[in-house]
């Protein structure tokens, strides 16, 4: 049995083919840039793309489950709905798709809402799939280290209704985990949709107050800028990009980030150990910080 990867070289991808190959998994890796493989190690490197149907028919053929994690571009929508078309046309035992919290309230976050119209598909489809809503993921802290070092501010703007916020090792091994369920059973399993919080919702004066413990002064919150925010992104994303993270944003200090209900007890179930803290992340980035 053989599980494909997409977006195999990314953060979360990374860390699935990892997973997998750790426990056995014979994996298929996608990429667009074979110099890349060293990074995947244990698995198949295949050189392909998202936006090429051809490619992606070929990089499908034998495979048997697939972890569908699209890109957050402008196109994000028409990868995501032409891939899920190829799988259920190579009529694969499994998929993963990759969605996010909150996906189907964010109407006006273009990638929330392109997700949400995946996960349709995926339900109007009747496709054997898991879909997974990750929340807010803890590395992402580690953009603001130079706020947080030489300002000594929390500088993301999560606003006081909170994030359920998730490391990404947690993220990675519950997807693997789905992953080689769907792909070991010995026929299809039904649509499921599991939620990937975090054991803690935080705030901004909860953040603040573990970065300050972690970091060993006062650390303020740089406050609830999401122009501030938009601007930053500029610099290394597009405008159009750009403004779609601080909507996102913007709909988190609304209504939050929050996990759904059993959510935290069925991951520690899924993964039988705790889930990783916000206050252990701050306290192994701020050592690494150090040293």
């Amino acid at each position: 049995m053989t599980i494909l990867v997409t977006s195999s070289t990314g953060t979360i991808g990374s860390r699935v083919v990892k997973e997998l190959v750790d426990r056995g998994a014979e994996v298929k890796a996608l990429m667009r840039d074979r110099s890349k493989a060293g990074g995947v190690p244990g698995a198949e490197p295949i050189v392909g793309d998202l936006s090429d149907p051809e490619g992606m028919r070929d990089a499908l053929d034998g495979v048997d489950t697939l972890f569908l994690l699209s890109p957050v571009v402008p196109e994000e929508l028409t990868l995501a709905l032409l891939n899920l078309r190829l799988a259920a046309d190579f009529q694969l035992k499994g998929i993963v798709y990759f969605s996010m919290a909150n996906a189907d309230a964010l109407v006006d976050v273009p990638h929330a809402a392109a997700k949400f119209a995946a996960e349709r598909m995926i339900q109007k489809q009747d496709l054997p799939a898991t879909i997974l809503r990750p929340n807010y993921f803890m590395q992402n802290d580690m953009m603001i280290k130079d706020a947080l070092l030489e300002q000594n501010q929390y500088a993301m703007p999560i606003g006081q209704r909170g994030a359920a916020m998730v490391d990404v090792r947690d993220i990675a091994e519950v997807a693997a985990l789905e992953l080689l369920k769907r792909d070991r059973a010995p026929d299809r399993l039904p649509r499921d949709l599991i939620d990937i919080s975090g054991p803690d919702v935080l705030n901004a004066d909860r953040l603040v107050s573990i970065w300050s413990e972690a970091l060993g002064r006062p650390i303020s919150y740089a406050g609830d800028d999401l122009e501030a925010l938009e601007r930053q992104h500029r610099t290394f994303m597009t405008p159009s990009m750009a403004f779609d993270v601080a909507l996102m944003f913007d709909g988190w200090q609304q209504i939050g980030v929050l996990p759904m209900t059993g959510a935290v007890d069925r991951l520690t179930a899924t993964l039988g150990r705790p889930l990783r803290t916000y206050q252990a992340f701050a306290e192994e980035t701020a050592q690494q910080w150090r040293s």
